[in-house]
């Protein structure tokens, strides 16, 4: 059986663990920037296409890659532990990518570059994740989470406070979000080993053997309902601000991006920093992820009724609320239905396809809703009937009040 480390002081472990998932957000999150505008570059008559097929072949790869470096890592003999080697052998793989990025001058060489950054970076966070489970008690698990919530939204908003500045040069922003990813390999890599002692099973089981466990299919379900609904808007938001909302005079679209994404990250923490520990101290999970949930899906509304700046940035404040108190309890609900803590890397991987691969459908489908739909109005009205499914999925949940 394989030797799962004993706990840590948290007070060391997740500030590391929240620093590092910090920039492994701020990468996805920036480097998305900066992959619609260098689009734009290349194709400006058609940049949504475009965009969208690249970000759903580069999905292919994140949801292809989770599993798998989850289930490697489970498997890995080593002497600095089970998830040490991936996080910097991905990390290290994954600033390759973003130089691939960098010097890439069509669209087909840029689709390259980002495929094996979404893959390599998969590697990483396949690793990464597994820590919480290996690591922190179940009662703990709420409180992690919103830390690690928390430090998502601060990454999401550095990534695009940093796109924004590197707009001007492309090439030099993809450089600097995969160095920024190795050293918080090596800083998760020095404060998070583990014992790394991994025996052969005589029965090993199937790859996605978990999804017959009842209630981690309806954390799937749930998962990838909400993911595809967010990223069917987000995919597309530099677009959306540009060409449907319409910006005041003067304000550039990468920075009207950076301000929208830090009304929601600063909404998000305090919602988190609530969330997080009154769900451990009530320990209930499914009522906060469910009305979490159903409140961002109606706050996708603002924009489909009222497309204002004004009320664009109202928008960002209650959807920021909203979605950072859900996925920072959505994370806590998903550790506590994983069927065996011996293959949690393996299985938050498959979960982690609930996040990986919606984003493979959200471009493609986002931007048939707009070209069907005749512009950016209908893709709100999609998204919020597909997040109300996903937030309404966790309901039939048993072995987690």
């Amino acid at each position: 059986m394989a030797e799962v480390a004993a706990p840590v002081r948290l007070g060391r472990l997740l500030p590391v663990l929240g620093v590092a998932n910090a920039v492994m957000f701020a990468l996805y999150a920036g480097v998305g920037v900066l992959l619609g505008l260098n689009v734009e570059q290349l194709d400006p008559a058609g940049k949504v296409s475009s965009l969208g097929l690249i970000s759903g072949i580069g999905a292919v790869f994140a949801t292809v890659f989770n599993p798998v470096g989850g289930a490697l890592s489970d498997r890995t003999r080593s002497r600095f532990g089970r998830r040490v080697p991936w996080m910097i052998g991905g990390s290290v793989a994954a600033l390759g990518a973003m130089a691939l990025m960098a010097g890439a001058r069509s669209l087909f060489a840029l689709a390259v570059g980002w495929c094996l950054g979404q893959a390599t970076m998969n590697l990483f966070q396949a690793a990464l994740t597994a820590i919480v489970p290996d690591r922190v008690p179940e009662d703990r698990r709420g409180t992690a989470s919103a830390v690690l919530g928390i430090m998502l939204s601060l990454g999401s908003v550095i990534g695009t406070l940093l796109a924004a500045r590197f707009a001007a040069n492309i090439p030099l922003g993809y450089l600097v979000f995969g160095a920024l990813v190795v050293g918080a390999a090596v800083l998760a890599s020095v404060f998070t080993r583990d014992s790394g002692s991994v025996e052969e099973r005589r029965e090993r089981p199937r790859f996605l053997s978990a999804m017959r466990h009842r209630d981690f299919m309806w954390v799937f379900i749930g998962r990838t309902l909400m993911v595809l609904g967010y990223f069917m808007v987000l995919s597309f938001l530099l677009y959306i601000l540009k060409d449907y909302i319409g910006l005041p005079p003067g304000l550039k679209p990468a920075d009207a991006v950076a301000r929208i994404t830090l009304i929601s990250t600063a909404c998000s923490i305090v919602a988190t920093l609530i969330g997080g520990p009154l769900s451990d101290k009530l320990n209930r999970r499914k009522a906060f992820v469910t009305v979490a949930g159903v409140v961002a899906a109606l706050a996708l509304l603002i924009p489909l009724l009222a497309p204002s700046w004004g009320l664009v940035m109202v928008f960002a404040v209650i959807h920021g609320s909203a979605f950072g108190l859900y996925f920072a309890v959505d994370i806590a609900l998903a550790t506590l239905v994983l069927p065996n803590p011996e293959d949690a890397a393996r299985d938050l991987g498959v979960l982690n396809v609930a996040a990986a691969g919606p984003q493979i459908a959200a471009p493609f489908v986002a931007s048939a809703v707009i070209q069907i739909g005749g512009g950016y109005a209908p893709l709100f009205g999609v998204a919020v009937v597909v997040c109300l499914a996903g937030a309404l999925a966790v309901l039939p949940i048993r072995s987690v009040r």
